[in-house]
């Protein structure tokens, strides 16, 4: 199977029948979208300005784009590239590893004012907002627990985002071998950041207990799930269930 195909499985992860569902594809950004009703316009918009602000800034700090450390922002830095950077420094990576995370988030709340009920997926990475409880499956590789086990998140905590990093699956860069980091925090931003940190450190099951130690400090994410092959290890408000 090619990762392309492998990575379209994420499309999979949620659902929900009280919800219309579309994709909105531009350049890179490639979100699978959940609301009320069509809202096509309004994500193209949103999607189309954010891209234009994170490319126009990188422009200005090149450094921004590559870094695997923090990078501090310029002092008129968009409010979207500012928080991802804090993310990043919180969680001790470079800033791009929160940009999925930034433009589900920074979306969603665009289009929360026409829609109560949201749910958007941008490479694996879910943000999700409402007052419904919603079940977000487990996509983990070729794990024999891939897509058997999912994550139920009550409409108390929302919103939230579930994010998901992968040493075995996708394009995104991961020094780890995780079959899937995943992490929830009501900031996308930060739980697309932890989730990077965690799955770096991750080369096999064993590093399983060392990851969740780490996810334990850092501030701000509610709960951790770490799988490899056959172990999984899992941390703070994580309700897990049989898909």
């Amino acid at each position: 199977m090619s990762l392309e195909k492998e990575s379209r499985k994420y499309r999979n992860l949620f659902s929900g029948d009280d919800l219309i569902y579309f994709t909105k594809k531009i350049e890179q950004t490639d979100l699978c979208i959940g609301a009320l009703k069509n809202l096509n316009k309004e994500a193209e918009e949103s999607i189309k300005k954010y891209r234009q602000l994170i490319k126009d800034y990188i422009r200005r700090q090149p450094v921004f784009l590559h870094s695997l450390v923090p990078v501090k922002p310029l002092f008129d830095a968009p409010l979207i590239v500012k928080h991802m950077c804090h993310a990043a420094e919180i969680a001790g990576v470079g800033p791009m590893a929160a940009v999925a995370g930034a433009v589900s988030m920074y979306v969603a709340h665009d289009l929360m004012p026409y829609s109560s009920e949201l749910v958007i997926e941008n490479g694996g990475d879910i943000f999700l907002a409402g007052s419904r409880d919603r079940t977000v499956s487990v996509h983990a590789g070729k794990s024999l627990l891939s897509d058997k086990i999912g994550i139920k998140l009550k409409k108390d905590e929302l919103p939230i985002s579930v994010c998901t990093s992968s040493g075995t699956v996708g394009h995104s860069l991961s020094f780890g071998k995780a079959d899937a980091a995943v992490i929830l925090s009501n900031d996308a931003c930060l739980a697309d950041a932890a989730a990077t940190a965690i799955g770096n450190i991750v080369k096999t099951a064993e590093d399983i207990k060392q990851a969740l130690n780490k996810v334990k400090k850092i501030s701000g994410v509610t709960g951790a799930l770490v799988i490899v092959g056959s172990d999984m290890g899992a941390w703070g408000n994580v309700e897990l269930c049989r898909m």
